[in-house]
């Protein structure tokens, strides 16, 4: 059991009630990106008609320069593009500087042009990690519902804003860091807005999204980097599962109540999110190669000699996979393969070395039947998904800067961040 944490704090500035329709925007508006890896936490969009090849100079609808670094993924809801960056400090390219000066900025951009409609300048709250290991301070993604934008700043805290750019209020979770930095992104679920603390607590947090009220408390996470993803049951229910050292977890989304745990005999950290076909859910993580299960959802208890369906030696330990039609396919990190297995038994249906590819750490989406995967020098390769290896291009954007971000897929669109810009590709 974990130490007593410090004294929640809620800085709560303005109330507004999140209509019904709000909720189901979320859910069902399909020109939306929403969030971390879409509206369903599972990186696909799979009608979407995006581009497959593209230039520096053709097929980029615009390019907008950003004011800071940053791994997280641009969100989009309707006509407004949200993101955030950080300065003054930890800067890749630049030196000097103290984590005094370092602050985030949270910016909204319109979604046909680019153009930056409104920026909130955000300090850090000190003392902040003095070097975050190869990645930065603005990592977790955020996540927009009708109303409002919700921001998850690692020790520096959760703040709602309006689409507008007005705070509504500001909600500490926890003041730990770690050298990795923070990465976990908020995911909803009816009026609460869901964190995974580990960094920062080791905790999971539900929050009132209209107040930023605390509402419960799962304590005891470690080593989880993770965004949780809700899973339907074969007997209606959802579970919200996440992956933490040596176990995947299931836990009620509404009260916080453990459910289940399975070992994963993974044994190392878990950065990569889950993601599940019904109540079958994939897991994969653990650096050295680690490790990628199945495990079936629903369950009570120690589920692993139940439920675990299979767990081979191979995985990932960056990048989130992708399922798609009884397939999980996923990206080394360092090594540049391409690896597809059958989701029901585990067997290795091909691995691919793509030629030149530098290091993978952004998720790859799946957009209509391809899978983009864009690596930290900007080249984006796409693939065909399915269970034969087709390498459809290779397109660069090399700028610069750092490509740790994973791609927001709209209707006929890819939005792709680096360190330096925002790219609109196609027809945001």
């Amino acid at each position: 059991m974990m130490n007593p944490l410090p004294h929640h704090k809620c800085y709560r500035v303005r109330a507004s009630v999140i209509p019904l329709l709000g909720l189901l925007t979320l859910t069902l508006h399909g020109a939306d990106w929403s969030r971390f890896r879409g509206p369903d936490g599972q990186g696909k969009a799979l009608d979407a008609d995006v581009p497959v090849t593209w230039t520096a100079t053709t097929g980029i609808a615009w390019k907008t320069p950003l004011p800071g670094a940053g791994g997280s993924s641009p969100v989009v809801f309707g006509k407004k593009i949200f993101l955030t960056s950080f300065s003054g400090y930890g800067v890749p390219g630049e030196s000097g500087g103290s984590p005094a000066s370092l602050k985030r900025h949270v910016l909204c951009l319109e979604r046909k042009t680019g153009r930056v409609l409104w920026q909130k300048d955000i300090p850090a709250a000190q003392p902040e990690e003095e070097k975050v290991r190869d990645h930065g301070y603005a990592e977790n993604t955020p996540l927009a519902d009708a109303e409002h934008l919700y921001v998850f700043l690692g020790k520096s805290g959760v703040f709602a804003f309006t689409h507008e750019g007005d705070q509504l209020w500001h909600t500490d979770v926890g003041s730990g860091t770690h050298g990795w930095g923070s990465g976990s992104s908020p995911i909803v679920h009816d009026d609460l807005l869901i964190v995974n603390a580990c960094v920062e607590s080791e905790s999971l947090v539900a929050l009132n999204r209209e107040t930023g009220r605390e509402v419960w408390r799962a304590r005891g996470l470690k080593e989880s980097w993770n965004t949780p993803i809700l899973v339907p049951t074969a007997d209606g229910r959802t579970e919200l599962v996440l992956a933490i050292f040596g176990k995947v977890l299931g836990v009620d989304p509404k009260t916080g109540e453990s459910l289940w745990s399975c070992a994963t005999d993974i044994g190392w950290y878990m950065v990569p999110s889950l993601v599940n076909q019904r109540d079958l859910i994939a897991c994969t993580g653990g650096r050295g190669g680690g490790g990628t299960l199945v495990v079936r959802a629903g369950g009570r208890g120690d589920v692993t000699g139940s439920r675990r369906l299979w767990k081979i030696s191979k995985g990932s330990n960056v990048p989130s996979p992708i399922l798609h039609e009884d397939h999980l396919y996923w990206f080394d990190p360092n090594l540049g393969i391409v690896t597809c297995v059958e989701m029901a038994t585990g067997k290795v249906v091909f691995e691919k070395r793509l030629d030149r590819a530098g290091q993978i750490y952004a998720s790859p989406v799946l957009a209509g039947g391809k899978i983009y995967a864009v690596t930290r020098g900007g080249t984006v390769f796409v693939i065909a998904a399915k269970p034969r290896f087709e390498l459809l291009a290779r397109n660069d954007l090399h700028d610069g800067g750092g490509f740790d971000a994973s791609p927001a897929v709209l209707d006929a669109a890819l939005l792709i961040r680096s360190d330096r810009f925002l790219y609109g590709i196609g027809k945001p």
